[in-house]
């Protein structure tokens, strides 16, 4: 166990999985809930009269990393890391120990949008309310300490969606 002094700090970015419970429409994540479920089950490829509205102007950049991802990291990082490796020359003052878990990689709200649209084959417009708040433009981690550990990500965002849209057409 690691003293108060020894604790080390892993920021990372929010894991995404099928049972998330999601808050509509405060959701910042990949989320469906049992009663959005018929809804996007109704919007397959037969429906070309359908407009959905998102939040904001679709500009802002996400990271996403699916949930098994985070867990596999975390494991990783308590297996294969020691406090002892990140102290200074300096050993009064101990900096910069944090780790941060994620992809590395980013995606802009609109182009995400996209992404589902072609996987879930909907034929529908999606329009964006400029209106609405896009919340902060940019989340996106720097996980090389921990790649040049020997850590990477497994999922990628594309197979994480596809993993999604399945599990929520099973029910």
């Amino acid at each position: 166990m690691w003293t108060e002094d020894e604790r080390q700090v892993g920021r990372y970015t929010p894991p995404v999985s099928p049972s998330q419970s999601p808050t509509v429409p405060k959701s910042h994540r990949l989320t469906v809930s049992k009663s959005q479920r018929s809804k996007s089950q109704s919007l397959s490829a037969h429906h070309h009269d359908v407009t959905l509205e998102l939040w904001g102007t679709g500009k802002p950049m996400r990271e996403f990393l699916w949930s098994e991802d985070m867990a596999d990291a975390c494991v990783f990082l308590m297996e294969n890391r020691n406090f002892e490796d990140v102290k200074t020359a300096c050993k009064e003052e101990v900096v910069n120990t944090h780790i941060n878990i994620g992809t590395g990689k980013e995606i802009a709200i609109k182009q995400l949008s996209e992404v589902i649209q072609k996987e879930i084959g909907f034929k529908g417009s999606i329009d964006f309310d400029s209106t609405k708040p896009d919340g902060t433009m940019r989340k996106l981690t720097d996980p090389s300490k921990l790649h040049h550990l020997g850590w990477k990500h497994k999922i990628e965002l594309e197979d994480g969606i596809k993993l999604m849209y399945e599990h929520y057409l099973k029910g």
